[in-house]
């Protein structure tokens, strides 16, 4: 078995949203949370 492979897309915006969404469902929000993930949490949020 290989190793996973995200796609990431940068949608430019402003007002300092940051958003990870996976299978179109949003899985992190930096607007809810009021900050950016920890590298941990990526690796959890992108890989199922």
């Amino acid at each position: 078995m290989g190793s996973p492979t995200a796609e990431v897309t940068l949608i430019e915006g402003s007002g300092g949203v940051f958003e990870i969404t996976r299978d179109g469902q949003l899985v992190f929000s930096k607007k809810a949370l009021n900050r950016f993930p920890e590298d941990s949490e990526l690796d959890a949020l992108i890989n199922v």
